[in-house]
């Protein structure tokens, strides 16, 4: 298999769980295991992207969508059939389900997803605009059960994956012979950007500010090490206290 036969594709999933049932991001993470070529490829990382909550938008706990980006030499029909079998199989009864898939090699339009998608996180979108836009730009947009009100999410996701600058990854920092993405820190661990940008699927490490931190400085986690979409990459989110330059808490996340 050459790599240049393959495409690059963006797939949001969106209001797929209910209490108690498995969430949108374990499925999105299951899907885009399905889609791989090579059970040895690497594991797309998900994003969770938040969306508007209003009294007037149904959702289960946070109303949030779950994005990946696969490349694959599948074609649309191949993706859509796995996503829509395993959706199907894993959503919750009481979903309504959506899905979203574009072809990043195809024309379309960056700015008006994007655009879709910045206002679904501060105003109420229906699906008769998520689907008039999908298809004025060749987006796959479908529903899989109940009202299918998860299309809006899905299409919002697949917008603010494309900002790049939205969501944070699902499930927490791992590292080679180090973190486990199951399980939080219990004790300070400390480590410097270089090695842990060596040991993880981290691009970079960045502070509250905005600011990049150089390979020598040094990090000290504790808790839950979660990352976020930041710049087109994957980022650590640090902030300083005591003098050290400390994983994200959860007040900061929240930003993302």
């Amino acid at each position: 298999m050459q790599t240049s036969d393959k495409k690059n594709w963006l797939i949001c999933i969106d209001d797929t769980d209910d209490i108690g049932t498995k969430g949108t991001g374990e499925i999105a993470e299951e899907i885009a295991v399905l889609l791989l070529d090579e059970m040895n490829d690497a594991h797309p990382l998900v994003t969770r992207h938040q969306l508007y909550v209003h009294p007037d938008i149904p959702y289960t706990s946070h109303n949030s969508a779950m994005c990946f980006e696969l490349a694959s030499e599948k074609s649309l029909t191949e993706i859509k059939t796995i996503a829509v079998k395993h959706l199907l199989a894993e959503c919750a009864c009481a979903s309504d389900p959506g899905l979203a898939i574009l072809d990043l090699s195809s024309s379309y339009d960056r700015l008006a997803l994007i655009e879709f998608g910045l206002k679904a996180k501060v105003e109420v979108k229906t699906k008769v605009q998520a689907y008039d836009l999908a298809a004025k730009l060749d987006v796959s947009l479908s529903e899989h059960g109940g009202t299918g009100q998860g299309v809006i999410g899905a299409l919002a996701g697949i917008g603010l994956r494309l900002y790049g600058q939205d969501g944070r990854v699902k499930g927490q920092v791992k590292l080679n012979n180090g973190l486990d993405q199951d399980s939080s820190v219990q004790d300070l661990f400390e480590i410097t950007v270089a090695d842990i940008l060596r040991r993880s699927e981290l691009d970079s490490v960045v502070t509250i500010s905005g600011d990049l931190l150089g390979p020598d400085e040094r990090l000290y986690l504790t808790g839950k090490v979660k990352a976020i979409f930041w710049q087109h990459q994957f980022a650590l989110l640090v902030y300083r206290d005591k003098g050290r330059w400390c994983n994200a808490l959860k007040q900061h996340l929240k930003e993302y």
